[in-house]
């Protein structure tokens, strides 16, 4: 069994596992050696052995005995401990990094080498997110904790996440920065219940000095990992330490999420990364073609095609970036200079699937900025008019520009009845006869949508 052996069979894993089980759990894995029919693998934490032990042991061990039937156990080792005998991880313990020691620095899910402040592109919709982050970044005293990113997919919130991990390391190597998934907080918590560990765990989590968690809408709902939270959340604050947290969307906003969570996370700095708009979406792309030139260095893209994909392409950051990866890569395959005709040719499912898909989100953050009002209090339960008619508006442009039905259009707006939606749609339609001001505030949304 080979390093070069081990490699081929990731690629196979990645085809039964998926992408994002194989980015999280199984791409971290370094083959050490076979002996004694036990294949040992080196692993960034004591966590993760124990988690692939327990989900994916079987499946690495079918693989690895499909090419040498003589390896009948597997066996996972902390990478800081490579001289000690590998052993069942239990315990969570810190990964180390590049001149560091192992308690110094504590990451349970790999950071990305890409997703750094200085590959991260800077517009009007994510500048506040930016320079909050960088702030945060700097690892000095802050006057703002937690900072809360929120925003669609696509926006940036994960690369602003990876990008404060990466400098806290560079310029402050003596804090103890964890960064993880809400998922990944699951996991361990309930790993801990199960192992009867849970001072172990409090004590991890209260040992950090910054606290970065992605994704925590995953936790609403899980009332048991809630309450730990709200408790290592409540413990790191008494201690001023830093809380760096995302979601997809405001605080207000999570449904199933606990009041008093909800409020300890509206406490700090609450920082919404806006859609990108063209002149941002155009930017990314001249970033991302300088990137691509050092790959392709024999190709140019010509006039006209960059303003095209970020006039066309306007939803999601990540399609856009893929969408021209894959132009230079085709280019490439074929031997033609990246024009108008073979963007067309090469993206034409792409741009099919981008011509125009407005969100019920997105028609909600703009029907709440046209009113100036917040929309947690247009999608929330007040009735009063000042939040009730910008809500009949909004759900009234839901059902005539998407393909959303009553009832998912209901569940949007806080979880309300499709009866609810039809009254609200049919009384705006009475009001657009007869308010001028409605009918006027109807086609500047819908402009604006549209554009």
């Amino acid at each position: 069994m080979t390093q070069e052996k081990w490699g081929q069979l990731r690629q196979r894993l990645l085809k039964t596992v998926g992408q994002n089980n194989y980015t999280t759990w199984i791409e971290p894995l370094k083959f050490r050696g076979l002996q004694d029919g036990i294949a040992t693998f080196d692993v960034p934490t004591n966590f993760m052995g124990n988690y692939v032990s327990q989900n994916f042991s079987d499946l690495i061990l079918h693989e690895l005995k499909s090419e040498d039937d003589s390896i009948c156990r597997l066996s996972f080792a902390v990478a800081a401990n490579s001289g000690a005998r590998p052993s069942a991880v239990d315990a969570p313990k810190a990964l180390p990094t590049a001149g560091k020691s192992a308690q110094s620095a504590l990451t349970a899910a790999p950071l990305d080498k890409r997703f750094t402040f200085d590959s991260f592109v800077v517009g009007k919709p994510n500048e506040l997110a930016h320079a909050a982050a960088k702030r945060v970044a700097e690892g000095g005293p802050v006057t703002f904790n937690p900072l809360f990113l929120y925003g669609g997919v696509g926006l940036g919130k994960t690369h602003l996440m990876h990008a404060i991990a990466w400098e806290l390391q560079t310029r402050r190597p003596d804090l103890n920065v964890l960064y993880l998934s809400a998922e990944q907080f699951m996991y361990r918590f309930v790993q801990a219940l199960r192992d009867r560990k849970m001072m172990d765990f409090k004590e991890m989590f209260r040992s950090v000095d910054v606290l970065m968690v992605d994704d925590v809408q995953f936790i609403a709902g899980k009332d048991s990992t809630q309450e730990e939270f709200f408790h290592t959340f409540n413990a790191l604050v008494d201690q001023n330490k830093q809380i760096i947290i995302s979601a997809d969307r405001a605080p207000g906003e999570i449904k199933d999420l606990e009041e008093r969570v909800k409020s300890r996370l509206q406490c700090g700095l609450v920082v919404d990364l806006h859609p990108t708009d063209y002149e941002l979406r155009l930017g990314i792309l001249q970033s991302k073609v300088e990137q691509q030139v050092e790959t392709y260095p024999d190709l140019r893209v010509e006039d006209g095609v960059l303003e095209f994909l970020a006039h066309r392409i306007s939803t999601n950051v990540r399609v856009l970036e893929g969408a021209l990866t894959r132009l230079f890569a085709f280019a490439s395959l074929v031997g033609r200079k990246i024009d108008m005709d073979l963007t067309q040719d090469c993206l034409a499912d792409v741009l099919r699937a981008s011509e125009r898909k407005i969100t019920v989100e997105e028609i909600q953050r703009k029907v709440s900025e046209h009113y100036n009002i917040r929309l947690s209090d247009m999608i929330g339960p007040k009735r009063l008019r000042a939040y009730a008619r910008p809500r009949q508006v909004a759900m009234y442009l839901a059902k005539h520009m998407t393909s959303r039905s009553l009832p998912e259009i209901g569940r949007r707006f806080g979880g309300r009845d499709h009866t609810t939606v039809m009254h609200g749609v049919k009384r705006i339609e009475e009001l657009k006869q007869s308010d001028g001001q409605i009918a006027e505030d109807l086609e500047l949304l819908r402009r604006a949508l549209e554009a």
